[in-house]
């Protein structure tokens, strides 16, 4: 990295979908040979070549490389134009480090992507959220480049070692190396770009592709319908049978040798026609986008948990099996369900990534209540002790989940709430 002149011009990032905030946790120290190469992908060690041939400070690099060796760089924020994270240096309390890195323009980034779009090797690899490795030559041959180059990075750090960059900062670019082996879109990223947001262009412009290179289909002839039917006679269709009152009750099923359940399957015929009938009366199916998983644990949560009956025990084996699950599963997803609905459901399943905002002013709120430092990954904040743990959902409120002590199975518990320390008092029965 040569010295800097000067600060460098960054574009604004655009708004865009969540995954244009991504951290990931610390990487521990590696236990390899210190000459092996620091990153094992191409796009690694295609990033820690770029960064060195820019350094004019060997020394700096070689103490950067050792920090980021015995693992001093804790977790890495990454957002357009920027990676942040804190590197533990010689005192006691850490530096922040910052690197960023100037982002492309609209007008770059249509360039790049019309350039992938005409190599359909590129386009699919690409599509199927794979790297591949003449990108960096398809986007030079284009005039963009997405590795850095010497006017593209602005580092910082609150330690007093003012060289360019110092060794806090090089123990970060190395760290950056080893996220680019497990997901080289970071670069990407850092560009500009989630990407959610480039597989969506990309396919737009490989769907335009395929039609410009599709033949000009030949116009069919048609007859308009009236004229069609001109002349002939079509009886009236008859009026309509009255709507019920009632869904009815389902037939009584004998329990025949080698059949499943009758008893589940009374319940599922029953809300069938109960659904049938909404339908019918409504024109509106509300259960329409929910998927087979989705609806087995509305199905299953409609039934009581406490004392559980015959029907109950059979249903949720019978809808454990259809889905490929166990009843454990199905029983944790159902308090999920009874917890939040659908969005519940989410959030038992999913871990994503946040936004800035409500999720970041959670650990100060609770610790403000003297409560312990909550641990973050992703959506979730664990108490130390391992037993209590807060989901924060899509939907902007926070679940209160438990586990016993050393033990990864947490369940859902007690009811969301928009504060996390609301959340936390309900898990507690305060």
């Amino acid at each position: 990295m040569s010295p800097r002149s000067g600060p460098a011009s960054y574009v604004r990032a655009r708004p865009g979908p969540d995954d244009l905030r991504r951290t990931f946790d610390a990487v521990p120290p590696r236990t390899s040979d210190g000459g092996a190469p620091f990153a094992d992908s191409w796009w690694g060690r295609s990033w820690v070549a770029a960064l060195e041939s820019l350094s004019m400070d060997e020394g700096r690099l070689a103490r950067g490389r050792t920090y980021a060796d015995s693992g001093h760089v804790a977790a890495i924020t990454v957002t357009p134009g920027r990676v942040v994270a804190y590197v533990q240096g010689s005192r006691p309390r850490p530096y922040r480090t910052e690197l960023r890195l100037r982002t492309l323009t609209d007008t770059c980034w249509d360039t790049f992507l019309d350039a992938v779009a005409e190599r359909p090797g590129h386009l699919s690899a690409l599509l199927a959220k794979e790297m591949p490795h003449g990108l960096v030559d398809t986007a030079a041959e284009a005039g963009v480049g997405l590795l850095p180059a010497a006017d593209d990075l602005d580092p910082s750090c609150s330690c007093p070692d003012h060289g360019w960059p110092c060794k806090h900062v090089a123990a970060l670019c190395y760290q950056m190396a080893r996220l680019l082996d497990t997901d080289p879109f970071v670069l990407l990223l850092l560009r500009g770009r989630g990407e959610r947001e480039l597989v969506e262009e990309l396919g737009r412009r490989n769907a335009a592709h395929s039609a410009r290179e599709r033949p000009t289909a030949v116009a069919i002839p048609s007859v308009p319908a009236r004229d069609a039917f001109a002349g002939r006679f079509l009886p009236p269709l008859p009026s309509p049978l009255p709507e019920p009152a009632h869904p009815g009750q389902p037939p009584s099923y004998p329990e025949l040798p080698g059949a499943r359940d009758p008893l589940a399957l009374d319940h599922l015929a029953t809300d069938a026609a109960a659904r049938a009938l909404t339908f019918l009366t409504s024109g509106n199916d509300p259960l329409a986008g929910l998927t087979p998983w989705q609806d087995a644990v509305r199905l299953a949560a409609a039934r009581p948990t406490a004392g559980l009956t015959a029907t109950t025990r059979a249903l949720y084996r019978e809808l454990a099996y259809a889905t490929g699950r166990t009843t454990t599963d199905l029983a944790r997803a159902v308090a999920a369900w009874r917890q939040g609905g659908a969005e519940g459901l989410d959030v038992l399943e999913t871990p994503w990534d946040p936004p800035a905002g409500p999720f970041d002013r959670a650990r100060p709120a609770l610790a403000a209540t003297d409560f312990p430092r909550f641990h973050p990954w992703r959506n979730r904040l664990t108490h130390p002790g391992g037993t209590l743990q807060l989901r924060f959902g899509h939907d902007g409120r926070w679940y209160g989940y438990e586990s016993d002590r050393d033990k990864d199975d947490w369940w859902p518990r007690a009811m969301p709430d928009t504060d996390p320390v609301g959340a936390l008092m309900a898990l507690l029965g305060r």
